[in-house]
C-alpha cells in the first residue's frame, strides 16, 4: 500500500507543470440577501452615504431623483424589464431619502442631482464550500497523531478527515449578486458604491431582469 501511495505522488508531481499554485484567500465574510428587510438596511446604508456626500460637496440643498436602471447606469427600464428588487430597492432608497430631509423630486428636472442603480446577477457553475476557521487544523492535528500507525490506517484517517471537512463546510450557492448605486451631475460622478452579497439560488430572480424577446426574421422560400 506504501509503495502504491509513493508511486502516485510521484506520478501526480511529474505530471504537474511549473505554474502558480493556488491559493485561497484568508478567511472572511459575506451577507447574505435573505429577505425585504435586508433591502431596506442596503437602502438606509446608502441613503445615509449620499445625504453624507452631498453636506460634503455642498449640495445640501440639491434635489435628488433616483432613477431606475436596467443594465448600465445610462439605460432606463422598459416596460416589463424591471425586477423586484428594482422596484423594491427604489421605493425603499427614496423613502430613506426623504427621511434623511434630503430633498427627492418625483419626476426628473433638469436642475436634480440623478441617482441611478444597477444589480449584476453573477453565477458560478461549481460547488462552492467554506469551511470554518480551524477545521483544516484540526483535522491534521488528528491525523499527524497516528503518524506511526500503519499506512492502511492513515490512509483510512485521510479519507476521514477529507469527508469530515466536506461535511463541515456549507455550499454556499450559485448565486451572487453585485449592487452598485451612484450619484451623477453635470456627467460625474459624485458618489458610487457597489455591494456585493450571497443570495438563495431559488430568489435569482428577484434580481434577474426579464429577458426581451427576439424578434425571428421570416423569409419566403416560394419563388
Amino acid at each position: 500500500m506504501r509503495v502504491v501511495s509513493i508511486l502516485l505522488l510521484v506520478f501526480f508531481l511529474c505530471s504537474c507543470s511549473r505554474i502558480p499554485q493556488p491559493a485561497s484567500y484568508a478567511y472572511s465574510e459575506q451577507q447574505k440577501m435573505q429577505a425585504a428587510h435586508h433591502w431596506d438596511v442596503l437602502a438606509s446604508d446608502v441613503a445615509n452615504q449620499i445625504n453624507n456626500r452631498l453636506i460634503i460637496t455642498d449640495f445640501v440643498d440639491k434635489a435628488v431623483y433616483v432613477k431606475t436602471t436596467c443594465g448600465d447606469d445610462a439605460s432606463p427600464c422598459e416596460q416589463g424589464q424591471t425586477t423586484q428588487f428594482n422596484e423594491g430597492f427604489r421605493d425603499l432608497l427614496i423613502t430613506r431619502l426623504v427621511n434623511f430631509g434630503v430633498p427627492t423630486s418625483l419626476e426628473k428636472k433638469v436642475s436634480d442631482i440623478e441617482v441611478n442603480y444597477k444589480v449584476q446577477v453573477v453565477y458560478h457553475a461549481s460547488n462552492r464550500y467554506t469551511l470554518p476557521p480551524g477545521t483544516l487544523s484540526v483535522i491534521t492535528a488528528a491525523i499527524s497523531v497516528l503518524r506511526h500507525a500503519p499506512s492502511t490506517i492513515q490512509m483510512l484517517a485521510l479519507a476521514a478527515g477529507i469527508d469530515i471537512a466536506n461535511s463541515a463546510g456549507p455550499v454556499n450557492g450559485h448565486y451572487e449578486v453585485i449592487i452598485t448605486t451612484s450619484m451623477v451631475a453635470d456627467e460625474q460622478y459624485l458618489f458610487r458604491t457597489s455591494d456585493i452579497y450571497y443570495i438563495n439560488d431559488p430568489d435569482f430572480w428577484h434580481y434577474q431582469n426579464a429577458p426581451t424577446g427576439k424578434t425571428i426574421q421570416m423569409v419566403s422560400t416560394i419563388q
